[in-house]
């Protein structure tokens, strides 16, 4: 691997990685995201039954999935159309019994992490209690020089979460980085595509999904597709 690398650019020896969390250091899809769902479902009933406004349960399943669709996060949706406080949403959406039994990855995750050469950051769109929670139990927390969480992501006094591109302008510019040297690692297609708008690489990681989103051709905002973290060492030579 040293080999490998001595032969890239220097931007490519020693990039700075962006890691999504969930569904892509571990399987959310397990039990995460459909407790997850259950308790958006939950909160969205209740402020839609505060505001008298008619509902069933296909309604309230409908309207935060289509607030994820047009905004990248139902918590933009609620805080847009319903002026939901941002931080309670959060609390609420990720209010579990015990985590600990939720959790799945890939073994060796750890160590997969530490082959990776260069700067690693967190970057996830899911609240910082959640988020430290979750890599405690992955034993992973210390991986990551920075964790950025989506408390975090602001840009002129407004929430800007993934896929906002002016906010991944905003952390290049944090970092004092070139975009040409980062690369975002992530399961989510449009969150790869504003990152690569802006001049990062991009990694599309797919082993927690079910299926690549009926994906036939890989977009061209994807520099290199990978089921696992165990195939990203081998990926940055890839990576032009």
């Amino acid at each position: 691997m040293s080999s490998i690398l001595a032969q890239r650019p220097a931007l490519m020896r020693s990039p700075v990685w962006f890691f999504d969390l969930d569904n892509t250091l571990h399987n959310a899809s397990h039990a995460i995201f459909p407790a997850v769902n259950v308790n958006m479902n939950r909160y969205i009933a209740r402020v839609l039954e505060a505001k008298s406004l008619p509902f069933d349960a296909d309604v309230v399943n409908a309207l935060r999935y289509d607030y994820w669709q047009r905004y990248g996060t139902t918590l933009m949706g609620m805080v847009r159309h319903h002026q939901v406080d941002p931080t309670h949403f959060l609390h609420e959406a990720h209010a579990f019994d015990d985590l600990a039994s939720m959790v799945r990855t890939e073994r060796g995750l750890l160590h997969m992490l530490k082959r990776l050469p260069g700067r690693k950051i967190l970057l996830t769109n899911a609240p910082q209690k959640y988020a430290r929670a979750m890599l405690r139990e992955l034993g992973i927390t210390r991986q990551f020089a920075r964790h950025v969480h989506v408390e975090q992501m602001v840009v002129h006094r407004i929430l800007r979460p993934k896929p906002s591109r002016s906010y991944l302008r905003k952390l290049l510019a944090h970092e004092g980085v070139s975009a040409r040297r980062c690369v975002l690692v992530e399961d989510t297609l449009v969150n790869l595509k504003s990152a690569k708008a802006v001049g990062m690489r991009t990694v599309w990681l797919t082993q927690f999904l079910a299926a690549s989103y009926g994906v036939a051709r890989l977009p061209s905002y994807v520099d290199v597709k990978v089921k696992s973290v165990r195939r990203l060492a081998a990926a940055v030579s890839r990576l032009r």
